[in-house]
């Protein structure tokens, strides 16, 4: 059951997962405080997702509410992870790419992280770009065209065979 759990919560913090368990036990944040010893301040800013999960909170929690052993550990690793990986893809891409603005009618162009977006980004340029925006998208990653394709959404490749077929 623990990696259905895992699986099912991998990359969110595990604050999320004691804010919820609060909740369903009708409990307070304060009384989940002073009954595993922690001042309330430091269980909001790990349930807030401002602070780690140590292992002595973690081992209290799992505790209290009847989890297995090192499941908010995990959770907290696999979270950490997941920032590791987001902050790493937004270091990897400088400036914005020269592609149709009008390709991201529904997000504020300006502020999209192209890093961390890039496979849906370049799906999107796939589906509905130029030439020129694929060329560009391409160039913008450091990718050859012909490469692109591995990015392409599954339901659009299955748009075009159907319409092949008629």
């Amino acid at each position: 059951m623990r990696g259905d759990i895992i699986s099912a919560f991998k990359g969110i913090h595990p604050g999320k997962i004691i804010e919820r368990e609060i909740r369903k036990q009708k409990i307070t944040q304060r009384g989940l405080a002073e009954k595993i010893g922690e001042h309330s301040q430091t269980l909001n800013a790990v349930i807030k997702g401002h602070r780690a999960l140590t292992v002595e909170m973690a081992v209290k929690i799992e505790d209290t509410f009847g989890y297995e052993e090192g499941m908010l550990l995990t959770l907290q690793a696999y979270y950490d992870i997941a920032q590791y990986r987001i902050k790493k893809a937004q270091e990897s891409v400088k400036g914005v790419p020269n592609i149709s603005r009008i390709l991201f009618w529904d997000a504020d162009f300006d502020k999209i992280d192209w890093g961390r977006y890039r496979k849906s980004i370049i799906a999107r340029v796939l589906e509905r770009g130029s030439k020129e925006d694929i060329a560009e998208i391409a160039r913008f990653y450091g990718l050859e065209v012909d490469d692109l394709e591995q990015f392409r959404s599954k339901n659009q490749y299955r748009i075009r065979i159907d319409r092949n077929e008629n």
